[in-house]
């Protein structure tokens, strides 16, 4: 309500007619100036053979009037021809509107859903404002920092056209090339706690792989032992990095190309390619075997039950081999034996058998 009604205190003084620089104007002065009034010893003589053509109601000498006395209260030419001061009111105005907005945007914070504000009191850490409208006090009493702690970010380490060149723990070399995935997970402690962040998530992740890898094969680093070393990789990172208190939260590892130093890398490919042949081989050789192993152990499960027959009529078995051999054997030979008597023995049997389809062999 105050500042309502100096507004309108000061709307009605900027219209005011009978404000002049000697005081307020009347009909009847003491002073003596001619006309009347509180003109000064140097007020302007009235105008003569100054008459305005304006129709009677007509607004324009009304306005020139009230543009003249508008130059004269901001400093333009007065009543008597010198230059005035400017109102002391819109000097005082102009200063409670700057220190308004400063107070409106230096104690009033919008904090976005995946943000986080650190506040800090002359330049001591004081508290953290979550998501929301919130209030502090003004600067530089108080100072608010908006960190981002939702957003995923990534460091690239062996990146193309550099080597990161590793020891193995069979002795070998390895060129690996991987990225680190993190966020912040305590503002406060990012901020205050270690003073180049993000160089220090990238030393770690070398030291933590370096240590890794050290203890796995070169078959393990460059085949299937890729998903255990990325997860043992960030546990070792999280581990280390929380005793740095360093604030950060490790979403993941992945390494992008782990191969031998380009100086030897062809002749490891080829003894790479002779080791997948000679698995192939033996995958070969060990299928190949357990047919066989099929194969016999079918064989002589019907052998056992050939000899389970054999054991209740040996007489009857014994002739039924007999037959089954003797006619596998001469099946591919072109003489025919006849022992039974009173068969003549000139008959063309083998051009009939010829005649005859053969069975395939077996």
């Amino acid at each position: 309500m105050t500042i309502l009604s100096g507004l309108g205190g000061y709307a009605r003084g900027l219209f005011a007619d009978k404000k002049g620089p000697w005081g307020p104007a009347g009909d009847g002065g003491d002073d003596g100036a001619p006309g009347g009034g509180s003109g000064g010893p140097w007020r302007e003589p009235p105008a003569r053979g100054r008459r305005s053509n304006a129709p009677p109601g007509s607004n324009v000498s009304s306005l020139d009037e009230f543009l003249r006395r508008s130059r004269a209260r901001f400093g333009g030419e007065g009543g008597g021809g010198f230059p005035r001061r400017p109102d002391r009111s819109m000097i005082l105005w102009g200063v409670l509107g700057l220190v308004l907005l400063w107070l409106l945007f230096t104690t009033t914070w919008r904090i976005a859903p995946e943000e986080r504000g650190v506040v800090t009191r002359f330049g001591r850490y004081s508290h953290t404002l979550g998501p929301g409208i919130s209030f502090t006090l003004p600067a530089p009493i108080e100072r608010v920092q908006k960190i981002a702690v939702e957003n995923i970010q990534t460091i690239d380490l062996g990146t193309a056209g550099t080597e990161t060149l590793m020891l193995t723990g069979d002795q070998n070399i390895i060129d690996i090339a991987y990225s680190v995935r993190w966020n912040i997970r305590d503002p406060e402690l990012y901020l205050f706690e270690l003073a180049q962040p993000d160089e220090t998530i990238r030393q770690v992740a070398e030291s933590a792989m370096r240590s890794v890898i050290s203890g796995v094969s070169l078959n393990d680093a460059i085949g299937e032992g890729r998903g255990d070393i990325e997860s043992r990789v960030q546990d070792a990172m999280q581990r280390i990095l929380d005793g740095y208190r360093a604030g950060v939260l490790i979403q993941g590892i992945a390494i992008k190309q782990a191969d031998p130093p380009q100086a030897v890398n062809a002749a490891f490919k080829e003894v790479s390619a002779a080791q997948q042949d000679a698995q192939r081989y033996i995958s070969q050789a060990n299928n190949y075997a357990l047919q066989l192993t099929a194969k016999a152990q079918g064989e002589a499960t019907a052998f056992d039950k050939v000899y389970e027959q054999y054991r209740l009529a040996p007489e009857v078995t014994r002739r039924r081999m007999y037959y089954e051999t003797m006619e596998e054997v001469l099946r591919r030979v072109d003489k025919t034996i006849v022992e039974t008597p009173g068969v003549t023995p000139y008959l063309p049997l083998p051009q009939v058998q010829k005649s005859l389809p053969r069975e395939p062999a077996q």
